[in-house]
């Protein structure tokens, strides 16, 4: 099996999670930071998803699984410790084309969950197809401790200047060369030592373009 690598929007949309355990509160917390609208189906939850159910950053089913409280979902996520629960899940959502995760269960799921690293709009994720999630988590640690919070800057810098060199309206391969300079160029060490006019100083000698930067 090969999966289909996708960055998908998912907020505002109604994500279902069967389970209240630990691992669910984990795939519940990925979702709410992405924006989901997100219902959790168990009768017993881990205090965090209970305090959640309080503030009402979910909605709680507290019931057993029923293929009817998958109406109308985005996509879900069984989490229990059933496998027949699980197959359950899987058969149902299929039955609907809704995209399905049976967690550590790779054969029973339409897509898997990667490790992420995360610097501000920079998302790094690591995949190893469900084969070894331990590997995942080794080689997510070693990209964070490579990639710091100085890519997060560079990542906003170069999405506001994106917008600016757009629309000076030069053709897209002169645009591809300036932002290849930029990237190329020794902008991450003057982010890391807080070199603010600097930064500025480079991205007008390298692109001509004016533009104020600040701690990100």
């Amino acid at each position: 099996m090969r999966y289909y690598p996708l960055f998908l929007d998912i907020a505002r949309r109604r994500c279902v999670v069967i389970g209240g355990g630990e691992v669910a509160a984990r795939k519940v917390g990925r979702l709410l930071a992405c924006g989901a609208s997100v219902e959790v189906v168990g009768k017993h939850l881990t205090p965090a998803l209970a305090a959640l159910t309080r503030e009402g950053a979910i909605v709680h089913h507290a019931a057993d699984y029923h293929e009817d409280q998958l109406h109308g979902a985005f996509l879900v996520i069984g989490a229990t410790d059933s496998d027949a629960v699980n197959e359950r899940i899987a058969r149902d959502a299929r039955a609907r084309g809704i995209p399905v995760n049976i967690v550590d269960d790779s054969a029973r799921c339409d897509f898997i969950l990667p490790s992420v690293v995360e610097q501000g709009d920079l998302t790094i994720a690591v995949s190893t197809g469900g084969k070894s999630p331990a590997l995942a988590k080794k080689l997510r640690t070693e990209l964070e401790n490579t990639y710091g919070p100085e890519y997060a800057s560079l990542a906003a810098i170069l999405g506001e200047l994106r917008e600016k060199v757009i629309d000076g309206g030069r053709p897209s391969a002169e645009n591809r060369a300036l932002f290849e300079a930029v990237v190329s160029s020794d902008i991450l060490d003057h982010i890391r030592a807080g070199r603010w006019n600097r930064v500025e100083e480079l991205i007008r000698e390298l692109t001509g373009i004016e533009m104020e930067v600040r701690p990100r």
